[in-house]
């Protein structure tokens, strides 16, 4: 059969049906999956140690002719492989594999092998190989200098090595099917590789510089096809947003101001007036609100609701569990009762007759402000007049989802809520088809939480400071990293520890919730704690995006080196909601982790731990998954590549300019890679 990109890999030689199962659960279904498959690291094996050089305590790159090979025991039953090489100068060097008996089919005598790893003294010089591989079978003259060695995701059933050999055995055939959708120009303007070279040099470097180059051009690949895609959002929007174009009449707004028992923040007073200028604009605002913890974004929401309810519309935000809804409605009640306004709730754990009686005000417009979950975007649910859709934790909600509530309304306005700042970098990238507000400054009068690192040897100080501040009449967090005791991990579980606890502190209450609960569980249990029938609650990190709890000041993180600084910086915001001084503390004892946890503990500043973690982790991950029907990113590093970012988005927007719809003949290699890669792909690049 003639070989294309999109054949499926079972056809390749070297691989059958289960060899093809095992590369469908990495997501290589086809050649073309196989051959953008990139490796996570590289082994530099370059430089090359002749075998007389090879001493005790180095770690070294060695090649030399396999003089003998032999499977020994110990006297612990370990079965080693060994093997002697011998280079030209006829020095030898022993390489023993413990464990691994099964080599003795895989290396003979007479190959040529490079090996590297760690020289050990054993009887003599012993090299204990982390990599291997043959260069030439017996007889045959293979390269005589180093290698750097890609190393690939793998998975069970499939090693690394495994797929390196598959790959480079059909490489040369797949590059062949590689052209290059980009113009000379632009590949120049930006100092690109053409993509058959960058293949090539990802999958077979010859230097470790060449592999980086082949990346950065597959990274400029996906980053300009994602702004391709917002460029596109972003001039369908500008060409379809006729939308309702409010009128500032400053009666609910003014009240509200009046009434309100705080001052509001320069930062949230900026965010109201480029809200109130988007919907007094005739197109539609599709807004992200992106505020750090305890900056009081639900304030700011509030006054583009009350836009919407003066001008003779319904505002809704729907959250993603209950338990925020909930939330949202106590705070939305105590803050439009001067104004005579009651908000409405509809969520699923109300009883048929309640949730029957809130559809019927909803539809028929007695209903102004509505707070909701999933349950609003149900068929049975129809709003007499929507003209805002406020989105809380938009990152919890999926594409469909966002859009169902949207389509309830007749083009309403559509505000997005996150708590989880990120530097605007990848605003830009993740949220390139949005206008996007920054919450930094905090209100006066939110409680200062401290935090602090400790170890082990700390633990019954911390004891008797949870036992004083419950004491007193406050309450506790107590998190971990995983819910049940693990013989792979050393870490203590949410149960075991509940337990534990709940016997250091026999006159206390202890509540339990981790993410195996039922929905309704985890509800129960966060409602108790919330009410103060719980004084300490054991948790894993499902708590990340809770409830506001204002008499909680202790959050005691075990493992803190477990978690990634910007969920760390979540589950701190759990405390200090109320005015009381709080804590948080961090338990660890890994030496290695203390300077990102010391440097975490030094910032309250969202943003700049946004920062310090993308430093820290450089890929896409921070955000999770892709939420605007797109794809992750798999070889952009946010930390090296923003030029590469920039000038992504100046050659998208300078093709969509020409081409909206990539109709042009030049284009179609670009609208074809968006259609197969990006779910709205189809959609947003349809003709027209």
């Amino acid at each position: 059969m003639t070989l294309q990109l999109t054949t499926s890999v079972k056809y390749l030689k070297g691989v059958g049906p289960k060899r093809a199962e095992a590369l469908a659960r990495l997501g290589l279904r086809t050649v073309g999956d196989l051959l953008y498959h990139a490796p996570h690291r590289y082994l530099d094996a370059t430089s090359v140690t002749p075998l007389a050089q090879a001493h005790v305590g180095q770690d070294v790159t060695c090649i030399g002719r396999v003089a003998s090979t032999g499977v020994l025991p110990t006297r612990k039953g370990l079965r080693v492989f060994r093997a002697v090489l011998r280079d030209d100068s006829g020095s030898v060097l022993e390489c023993a594999w413990p464990g691994q008996p099964f080599l003795e089919r895989q290396i003979k005598k007479g190959q040529l092998l490079l090996v590297t790893g760690p020289v050990r003294y054993y009887h003599g010089r012993q090299l204990v190989p982390r990599e291997f591989v043959i260069l030439a079978d017996e007889g045959d003259t293979g390269p005589d200098r180093g290698l750097v060695l890609p190393v690939y995701p793998a998975t069970e059933g499939l090693t690394h090595r495994q797929i390196r050999a598959l790959i480079h055995q059909h490489l040369e055939s797949l590059l062949a099917l590689v052209h290059d959708p980009h113009p000379g120009a632009l590949r120049e303007a930006v100092g690109l590789p053409d993509l058959r070279t960058a293949l090539a040099a990802v999958h077979r470097p010859a230097a470790a510089e060449d592999a980086e180059a082949g990346r950065r051009r597959l990274a400029f690949d996906e980053l300009f096809d994602q702004q391709l895609v917002h460029a596109r959002a972003r001039a369908l929007a500008k060409r379809s947003r006729a939308g309702i174009r409010f009128a500032l009449k400053k009666e609910l707004t003014t009240r509200l101001k009046e009434h309100l028992p705080f001052e509001l923040t320069g930062d949230q007073q900026h965010a109201i007036r480029e809200i109130a200028d988007d919907m007094t604009a005739p197109l539609r605002m599709h807004r992200l609100l992106m505020g750090d913890v305890g900056t009081g974004k639900t304030v700011v929401a509030l006054f583009a609701m009350l836009l919407a309810v003066e001008n003779e519309y319904q505002a809704v935000i729907m959250a993603p569990t209950e338990l925020l809804a909930e939330q949202h409605v106590a705070t939305l009640t105590r803050l439009l009762a001067p104004l005579e306004l009651r908000p409405d709730l509809l969520i699923g754990r109300l009883s048929a007759a309640e949730k029957t009686a809130a559809r019927e005000r909803i539809a028929a417009g007695a209903s102004r402000v509505i707070v909701g979950t999933h349950a609003l975007i149900q068929e049975s649910v129809t709003f007499h007049r929507l003209g805002l859709a406020v989105i809380d934790e938009q990152h919890r909600f999926g594409v469909e989802q966002r859009a169902a509530l949207v389509e309830k309304g007749d083009a309403p306005d559509v505000l997005l809520l996150t708590a989880t700042p990120i530097p605007r970098s990848l605003a830009l990238t993740w949220y390139g088809d949005l206008d996007v507000t920054e919450l930094r400054e905090r209100p006066p009068g939110r409680g200062t939480v401290k935090t602090a690192l400790r170890t082990e040897a700390a633990r019954q100080k911390i004891y008797e400071f949870l036992r004083s501040e419950c004491a007193a009449g406050r309450q506790a967090y107590v998190l971990y990293p995983v819910i049940d005791e693990s013989e792979k991990a050393d870490l203590k579980a949410a149960t075991v520890m509940a337990s534990r606890i709940a016997k250091v502190f026999p006159e206390l209450v202890i509540g339990l919730v981790h993410g195996r609960l039922k929905p309704e569980e985890r509800d129960a249990a966060m409602r108790a704690f919330r009410d103060n029938a719980v004084h300490i609650l054991v948790a894993t990190s499902v708590i990340e995006v809770g409830i506001d709890v204002a008499n909680a000041t202790v959050m005691l993180i075990e493992h803190a080196e477990r978690f990634g600084l910007a969920q760390l910086h979540q589950l701190r915001g759990r405390v200090g909601r109320g005015a009381a001084a709080s804590h948080c503390i961090l338990l660890s004892d890994v030496p290695e982790a203390a300077p990102r946890l010391e440097a975490f503990a030094q910032t309250t500043d969202g943003f700049k731990i946004a920062e310090l973690d993308l430093a820290e982790r450089g890929m896409g991950e921070l955000t999770g998954a892709r939420q605007s029907g797109g794809v992750p990113l798999r070889y952009a590093n946010f930390a090296t590549d923003l030029p590469l970012l920039e000038a992504a988005r100046r050659a998208a927007a300078q093709i969509i300019a020409r081409d909206p719809a990539l109709a042009r003949a030049e284009h179609a290699a670009y609208r074809e890679r968006i259609v197969q890669r990006y779910e709205r792909g189809f959609e947003l690049f349809r003709v027209g």
